[in-house]
């Protein structure tokens, strides 16, 4: 299909999804920041999840859904997209290609039964984390989506391995990086295309894989139907939905996504002193450690005078989680959780304990720590795009 066929049929395919959005009769949600209350919808193959945006539609999974297990559901994983035509209209599993070009000795045009019967198959637990998750959080505030801690999940992604793909069309010794792009288009030529790029180094590490299912189903469309890039370890932009162009470079991508766009000052904290720019600039790259309490609210009265459970997740870049900490009192004091299944180092760990609260008001937190020795900071850093947040977060709590 031509680009300028492309862009036709796409233009109004927000619009038509949108309208086949349905508001859950009177459901709102307020995230915990300023103007942060949301309306909730379900859209097609979806739950009600927490409206950000309607066009491209960029939805939150509700925070409690996080307290049900290592694996968020389909239905209630979170939704993002860049372009206003988004997602593709038309998509169909049987007619979808899949062109892999450039630097390379044998370009490649597949069918899905294709990558099904001529592939390895490899399943892998990982999370999928948007570089903006809980910016809304941010002090000061700064601009983009402002986003609670739902843009977020974990899921068991099935697939086929991204290097026997490249090893089919053999790379040539001069390729230098590996182009992604979907079957979204923007709505006017001024408008960038989605692409993103990785090394050939990368790219060719056996954890990153081309997914057709999602948790034993095929993907929703909404996460990326029929195949998507999965990057493990590194946060969403990096996970191209809709896959159909894998390009081989010599030299690296100019994408406005790469050269512009998710970038992160060029420093061990990817941060620099509230509200100043950076120097110098990268590509962001791996999630940071990360924890969340997930059965207890802030704000939320719990029975005092006896044991409580506490639990709730935690994830990093792909070293693991080496152990999580648990502390009733804001911080001056600790004491290690039990950590759940280990579902390989790209998963949600969960992890449990149990407290004693007196009556009164408590401050609850967690921090988790990486098995490349990486620990959750007790004070937030900033930068202007209000990219990888892993702040300890305080969960406030009244005892009585």
């Amino acid at each position: 299909m031509s680009t300028a066929h492309r862009r036709g049929v796409l233009m109004g395919a927000g619009a038509l999804l949108a309208a086949s959005a349905t508001r859950a009769a009177g459901e709102s949600v307020a995230l915990p920041f300023a103007n942060g209350d949301r309306p909730m919808a379900a859209y097609p193959q979806k739950r009600p999840l927490i409206v950000l945006t309607q066009r491209p539609p960029q939805l939150e999974t509700p925070f409690e859904v996080f307290d049900h297990g290592a694996f968020t559901p389909n239905d209630a994983f979170f939704v993002r997209y860049h372009l206003s035509g988004a997602p593709p209209r038309g998509l169909n599993v049987a007619t979808h290609r899949l062109m892999i070009g450039g630097a390379v000795d044998t370009p490649l045009d597949l069918g899905m039964d294709d990558l099904r019967r001529d592939f390895p198959v490899v399943e892998r637990a990982a999370v999928n984390q948007c570089s903006g998750n809980g910016r809304g959080f941010s002090d000061p505030r700064v601009g983009g989506g402002q986003l609670g801690n739902g843009a977020m999940g974990a899921a068991l992604w099935r697939g086929v391995p991204l290097r026997a793909l490249l090893d089919r069309a053999g790379v040539k010794a001069s390729a230098k990086a590996v182009e992604f792009n979907g079957a979204d288009v923007p709505p006017m030529r001024v408008i960038p295309d989605f692409i993103k790029a990785l090394s050939v180094e990368h790219a060719r590490q056996d954890e990153v894989m081309l997914a057709y299912e999602m948790n034993g189903a095929p993907l929703p469309l909404l996460n990326g139907y029929p195949l998507r890039l999965i990057v493990p370890g590194y946060y969403g932009t990096y996970w191209v939905k809709h896959l159909t162009d894998i390009t081989l470079l010599e030299q690296d991508s100019q994408s406005y996504f790469m050269q512009k766009a998710y970038r992160v000052p060029d420093n061990d904290c990817a941060c620099t002193p509230a509200g100043q720019p950076a120097a110098q600039t990268r590509p962001i790259g791996r999630l940071n450690v990360r924890s969340f309490i997930t059965n207890v609210q802030d704000g939320q009265t719990i029975a005092g005078g006896k044991r409580v459970m506490l639990r709730g997740i935690s994830f990093d870049g792909g070293s693991g989680i080496a152990g999580v900490e648990v502390s009733t009192d804001g911080g001056k004091a600790w004491a290690p959780a039990a950590l759940g299944q280990d579902h390989g180092p790209y998963g949600f760990r969960e992890w449990s304990t149990h407290v004693a609260l007196g009556q009164g008001d408590h401050v609850l937190m967690a921090r988790a720590h990486s098995k490349a020795g990486e620990v959750q900071p007790m004070t937030q850093t900033w930068n202007p795009p209000g990219y990888m947040r892993n702040v300890v977060d305080p969960v406030r709590v009244i005892a009585a």
